[in-house]
């Protein structure tokens, strides 16, 4: 983008539902593809979680110390019931002996059983305060790490991307994405590491109390990973979808919101209702679905539990009994059976979570794994010495490579020259600009500054050399001055002044509220069309490009406005190479060079006398031009 570019989204349109698309900046361009917008096929989970996994790297040596103080703090908490147990057995016998008569409770050993499995649950509660604060570090970082490589990405990416792909889609996988996931790390990594190991530990502690009521309480485990396998499959293809919708009435909303003013002048608040709605019921359905499938999961694993519970209390009982065990063993075994299935219920509800995560991860790895756009040349040449000779030579070009919008286009634009492309919409004059702007490579021939080919420039120095005044004017919520700053951030407050008085616009800046420290809102609805459109040629005029782009700088404003933004133009296209895209073709008799376009090809071209002296599609377009105003 130039320096001094003034650029929004022409001709938006509403999003329609998933599929549909909406047009790029600078009007034209091609319909949209749909990208970024995932399919119905199942997702590839292993892949995903195995990109997951690769891209944690930097964070191994974290991760690792997370996983050995979850294991610890785990280790401590299993042993508590164990030790617990001996208390219970030496006050269940000391209650016995004094009923016999022949001892009593032994409360000092009790007392320092007591004491030590505080002690235990004591180191426990602090190594997971340490564990999740590391965590939440780790996930601070991967969020980070997540959206600085997206916001890169995005820099690398071509302009098609954005073309075919609404802003609230884009959005969607930087923030809920990127949230999804970040909140899986910070929540759920830890919890799988202790309840893996207090799955075994506990598993190991029942063993070594009773191998007998331990492969009891085991029968409930086929049953457990049936019900979770069962679930996972129903739950897995909501979980997808409603990541998915998320995006989309992301779009939608985005969309709506950013165009209120045409929808409400077309009376399209019942049509966006009605998209939004059936976004939304999809949406809910999904999500509904989802949660209630993952909800059943605790209950069904509580239930299931409760069954192995019933079935160890008999038996322990029974065995107590016998002296095959004792009290406190059982106490410590029903408190074991109680761990034990809690952590396949926590493993299985992680389990929908991990699904959840992989959708979200699996669209940001969409994102950064799309095409980018070619890449810089090795050898780049020097913009320092441009002289402004322009030529197009035999430039084809077709959004889609399928279908080709630009044939065979040659032209030549001498240093300090004006020219104008003019022709009916759709005839390609804006792609022209954009291929000029390296906004998209061309498929054929080449564009050459003074002689040089500009994909021999990097990107940001071809894009230095052009200021760019467009229809659409953009101006950001700031300060005016901070606005013309915008393609010359080291200019004065002395040389942004002298650039707005070129342009015509120092006046009226002066009886704003706070003149150039006025804060032009969100919208920018607090100055006029006129106003704004001064404001973008000030700040091309500050940032002294080499070249020039006008495309239809004038054509929304009133007479008076025109005027004075014709003199401002007119200022900044002295000595300078310009190029003026306009329908209203009186704006450009005095042009240099007029090339004129119909269907991607270039029919005529010469100076405006010559053109209406060969009557052709020029003269055809002038002619008929006046003979409107005329009937008007």
């Amino acid at each position: 983008m130039s320096d001094g570019s003034s650029m929004s989204n022409r001709d938006k349109e509403f999003r329609r539902p998933p599929g549909g698309m909406r047009r790029g900046p600078m009007g034209g361009g091609p319909m949209g593809h749909g990208h970024g917008i995932p399919g119905d096929k199942p997702r590839d989970f292993k892949k995903t979680m195995g990109k997951l996994s690769s891209y944690l790297g930097a964070f191994k040596v974290s991760i690792i110390a997370v996983l050995l103080i979850a294991a610890v703090s785990t280790v401590f908490a299993i042993l508590g019931p164990k030790v617990l147990g001996r208390a219970t057995t030496l006050l269940f016998q000391g209650v016995m002996a004094r009923l016999g008569g022949s001892g009593g409770i032994d409360m000092a050993a009790i007392g320092t059983i007591l004491l030590t499995v505080l002690a235990l649950y004591l180191f426990s509660a602090g190594a997971q305060y340490v564990q999740g604060w590391i965590m939440a570090g780790i996930s601070a970082k991967i969020t980070y790490r997540f959206r600085r490589d997206m916001e890169e990405k995005i820099n690398r990416m071509p302009l098609g991307y954005f073309d075919g792909t609404s802003h609230g889609e884009v959005l969607s996988r930087i923030t809920n994405d990127v949230d999804t996931v970040s909140r899986t790390f910070s929540q759920s990594l830890s919890q799988i590491v202790t309840s893996t190991a207090t799955l075994l530990g506990v598993l190991v502690m029942m063993f070594s109390i009773s191998p007998l009521m331990t492969v009891v309480a085991l029968v409930i485990l086929p049953v457990s990973l049936a019900i979770v396998r069962a679930i996972i499959k129903q739950s897995q293809k909501h979980f997808r979808r409603q990541q998915e919708y998320i995006g989309h009435i992301n779009g939608h909303v985005e969309e709506a919101f950013g165009g209120h003013v045409v929808l409400k002048s077309f009376n399209g608040e019942e049509k966006s209702i009605r998209t939004f709605d059936g976004l939304n019921d999809t949406l809910y359905e999904s999500a509904w679905k989802s949660q209630f499938l993952s909800g059943l999961m605790m209950p069904i694993m509580t239930f299931v539990g409760n069954l192995a519970y019933v079935a160890v209390s008999i038996l322990g009982g029974y065995l107590a009994v016998r002296k095959v065990i004792t009290v406190g063993d059982i106490q410590a075994f029903i408190q074991y059976v109680r761990q034990f299935t809690q952590p396949i219920a926590q493993l299985a509800n992680i389990s929908n979570v991990l699904q959840q995560t992989a959708a979200a991860a699996e669209r940001v790895f969409e994102f950064l794994d799309e095409n980018e756009q070619v890449p810089e040349t090795d050898t780049p040449e020097s913009a320092d010495s441009f002289q402004g000779r322009v030529e197009f030579r035999k430039v084809q070009f077709g959004y889609n490579p399928e279908k080709i919008i630009i044939n065979s286009f040659s032209a030549v634009a001498e240093p300090g020259h004006k020219v104008a492309l003019v022709g009916h919409t759709g005839a390609g004059k804006t792609t022209v600009v954009k291929l000029l702007m390296r906004f998209y490579d061309v498929h054929s021939g080449e564009i050459l500054l003074d002689g040089k080919d500009i994909r021999d420039y990097r990107r940001k120095d071809l894009r230095r050399m052009f200021g760019m005044v467009l229809q659409d004017t953009w101006l950001f919520n700031g300060t005016i001055m901070e606005n013309l700053r915008y393609g010359c951030p080291e200019a004065t407050d002395e040389e942004v002044i002298e650039a707005a008085k070129t342009a015509h616009a120092d006046h009226f800046i002066r009886t704003l509220p706070g003149g150039y420290d006025m804060v032009i809102n969100e919208e920018a609805n607090n100055l006029s069309q006129g106003q704004m459109q001064l404001l973008t040629i000030a700040r091309a005029i500050l940032a002294d490009p080499k070249m020039l782009i006008f495309d239809e700088a004038t054509s929304s404003v009133d007479t008076r406005t025109e005027v004075l933004i014709q003199k401002a133009m007119d200022r900044l296209m002295a000595r300078r190479t310009s190029f003026i895209i306009a329908h209203r073709l009186s704006t450009i008799r005095n042009a240099d060079l007029i090339l004129v376009m119909k269907d991607g090809d270039m029919v005529e071209q010469g100076n405006h006398a010559e053109l209406l002296a060969a009557g052709g599609h020029y003269a055809e377009l002038y002619n008929s031009q006046f003979e409107l105003e005329g009937e008007g």
